[in-house]
């Protein structure tokens, strides 16, 4: 036996395991790593089931050719010739934009998924890029970019040292946070409660967050604006601000605030007024206090107007950028995609529906119009890395349809899912323990700085490429290349010039050196290793990829800094509070105020052990309240006459559902897990537990307009008895 270390890969906590293997390699137990300085030992249920998962026997270990109806096993030579001829095939006959690219989450969970995606959209060299961050959290984006010019730049909650924590649309207790990694999140909320401190929780639902809190309050799905807007306009009219900060807007601010009083907006949040102006002055009042949100405040309509207010609140008390408040972690690497150019939208817009591009993205909800409609431009080739929007994205069964008339399509994906069904090709990375590990995106929300890398726990079988060479060689193939080109080459490429940029840079660590000299001191067995090894030498920590090897536990780099001086790139360069963008968006809400709700909404749910749509073939996963059932509120189950079953529909679908009564949702709500519907799938546990595709019931029309997110909360639906 032996014992070896690594991140866990499966969600944004980024917490540290000690695993060990037997003398073949095969996973015995996975613990909590005690002396991750970060994570301290802590685990979940999926952490713990890593071994499983990387050894499920329904992951593709060679790459598949599908012919016909038939699927076979090819060689890695052949199957990017094969790519070669259906990508170049399209691209000679309707051009570059015939070509699409979907980006799913675990890119971000990858090195080779972070370090690649961008030259992989460039070889492409098309508009029609698409990710699942208009599925969960490009309106986070959009409010960063307009109010402090950098879209990058999300603060999070400053969790072991805040004395007030108001939280909506999250449920950290089951995700174990989003965009902001915190290991143990449910153990840092207690320790702010046995601190003294206060916890307020938001949301349609009385999840496993809201149980542990001082205050629960039920909300309206979709309506979350209206109550930040309401607090808004308490701080300002009671000149409860402290505003501590250089800002624009504030004198447009409360001219937008004034009909959103709490009176007013209570009518649609559901929140008593009381309870808006309570917890306004509670946040003023704090010693220091955050406002922290998450998906269930970004995928709905007003998901953009939501993220602005959030940080206005956080501005108008004096905890934005400020200890106990929110603040911005320091990554140890330099921090990739910061341009300091001004922030714009809609440099292009879709073909069919006009949507505007945000961070060089279309969104995912007009992918199957670019599909489906002919013409100039008309998608033709999809190349999907480690997504399956099938499931994932509104109205996925569209989606399932518009994908069988592609003339070609290639997968970077572990398994024959929903989505990869359709591939001509599929190229299956490595297994999780092959892999190097190193957190670039997550890292940048962390609440307290940190860095752990974790090199390949196990080596890869002779033949076998590793992910970082499959996206490399498809880069290649992409830019025109033949099919056998060395992947090295485009390591050495993105390796040059960010050296050549570096050196340029004033106040750079290496500027003025010869950049041949800084190549030959990289270390590193792979391409993203190199890569690590110079982001990190060109960091702030004086840090690299050996320093961080000599610490296999993890490297503690510190309490968040104050840093906004850093980050803020506006035009004026001062935190704009009602840029005009943001602004327009109280038109749109101040019209709703007037409209009544519908009788019943649908929002989604997260599950401790599941993560989005590839977590069910893990057997010790299923079970317990990972199940896919409608949760109702027994009084509307009642009303209704709804036995075991239930018919959901939408203005898009329909649904036969098993019932949950549970007062844990408030009346009028109903609620479908995401992630699910695996009744067309070879992988073996999955189709024993196939539940139902939610987004068969979310509207591809509607997103939230600044951001294009799809919206999957506060979806209007009837519900009868089955």
């Amino acid at each position: 036996m032996r014992t070896a270390h690594r991140t866990c890969p499966i969600c944004d906590a980024v917490c540290g395991l000690r695993l060990t293997l037997d003398d073949a390699g095969r996973v015995l137990n996975v613990k909590g790593d005690p002396d991750d300085p970060f994570s301290k030992g802590y685990i979940c249920p999926k952490g713990a089931s890593l071994g499983k998962l990387d050894e499920d026997p329904d992951r593709l270990q060679v790459p598949m050719i599908r012919e016909g109806d038939e699927w076979r096993e090819a060689t890695w030579d052949e199957a990017f010739q094969v790519v070669a001829r259906g990508l170049n095939g399209v691209i000679e006959a309707y051009g570059r934009e015939a070509v699409a690219l979907y980006l799913g989450n675990p890119t971000f969970h990858t090195m080779a998924g972070a370090l690649y995606r961008g030259a992989l959209a460039q070889a492409l060299g098309t508009r029609n890029v698409y990710s699942a961050s208009t599925i969960d959290q490009m309106p986070k984006h959009v409010a960063c970019g307009h109010m402090l010019g950098d879209p990058l730049a999300i603060s999070v909650p400053d969790l072991d040292r805040t004395d007030y924590l108001l939280m909506l649309g999250a449920n950290p207790a089951v995700s174990h946070g989003s965009l902001c990694a915190a290991p143990d999140f449910r153990g840092r909320l207690q320790a702010l409660r046995e601190r003294g401190g206060k916890l307020v929780v938001v949301d349609p639902r009385r999840t496993r967050t809201a149980s542990m809190a001082d205050e629960h309050l039920f909300i309206r799905p979709g309506t979350d604006a209206y109550l930040l807007f309401g607090i808004v306009h308490t701080l300002l009219a009671e000149n409860l601000t402290a505003i501590d900060l250089q800002v624009n807007g504030l004198a447009e601010l409360r001219r937008l605030a004034e009909e959103f009083s709490p009176d007013a907006v209570a009518r649609v949040c559901g929140v008593p007024a009381e309870d808006i102006v309570r917890i306004a002055r509670e946040l003023a009042a704090a010693p220091t206090a955050a406002v922290y949100a998450r998906i269930g405040t970004c995928t709905q309509e007003f998901g953009t107007a939501a993220q602005w207010l959030i940080d206005v609140i956080n501005v108008l008390t004096g905890n934005f950028d400020r200890p106990g408040g929110v603040m911005f972690a320091k990554t140890a690497t330099l921090e990739l995609g910061r341009t300091r150019q001004p922030f714009v939208t809609g440099r292009w817009r879709s073909r069919v529906r006009g949507l505007p591009e945000v961070l060089g993205e279309l969104p995912v909800a007009t992918l199957a119009d670019e599909i489906e409609t002919p013409g100039k431009g008309q998608v033709r080739a999809l190349v999907a890395v480690a997504g399956n929007p099938v499931l994932s994205a509104p109205n996925g069964p569209r989606l399932d349809r518009a994908f069988r008339d592609l003339e070609f399509m290639v997968c970077v994906d572990p398994y024959l899912n929903e989505t990869t069904r359709h591939a001509h090709v599929i190229l299956p990375p490595p297994r999780i323990l092959q892999m190097p590990h190193y957190d670039f995106m997550l890292l940048s929300v962390t609440v307290r700085n940190y860095a752990r890398f974790s090199p390949p726990i196990l080596p890869l079988e002779p033949g076998r490429l590793s992910e970082g060479e499959i996206l490399a060689r498809l880069t290649l193939i992409a830019s025109g290349q033949e099919a056998d080109a060395d992947p090295a080459g485009l390591d050495e490429a993105m390796i040059g010039e960010l050296l050549r940029g570096a050196v340029g840079t004033p106040g750079s660590p290496v500027e003025g050196r010869d950049p041949a000299e800084l190549r030959a001191s990289l270390q590193g067995g792979s391409g993203p290793e190199l890569l690590l090894d110079l982001l990190l030498k060109l960091g702030s920590y004086d840090l690299s990829l050996a320093a961080l090897l000599a610490q296999p536990h993890g490297v503690d780099l510190g309490a968040l800094r104050p840093r906004l001086d850093e980050l803020l790139c506006t035009a004026s360069g001062r935190v704009e509070l009602a840029p005009p963008e943001l602004a327009a968006e109280a038109g749109r809400l101040r019209a709703r105020l007037a409209t009544p709700p519908a009788e019943f909404v649908l929002i989604g749910r997260r599950q401790l052990r599941s993560n989005n749509s590839w977590l069910h073939n893990v057997e010790p996963l299923m079970g317990g309240s990972n199940r896919c059932t409608l949760h109702v509120n027994p009084a509307d189950a009642d009303r209704l006459g709804l036995g075991e079953r239930a018919v959901v529909r939408s203005a898009v679908g329909e649904l036969t559902v098993p019932v949950e009564p549970t007062d844990t949702i408030m009346p009028g709500v109903v609620s479908l897990p995401h992630g699910w519907g695996h009744a067309e799938t070879p992988q073996l546990v999955a189709a024993k537990h196939a539940g139902v595709n939610a987004n068969a019931l979310t509207d591809e029309s509607v997103v939230d307009p600044l951001s294009g997110n799809a919206v999957f909360n506060g979806v209007p639906v009837t519900v009868t008895a089955c």
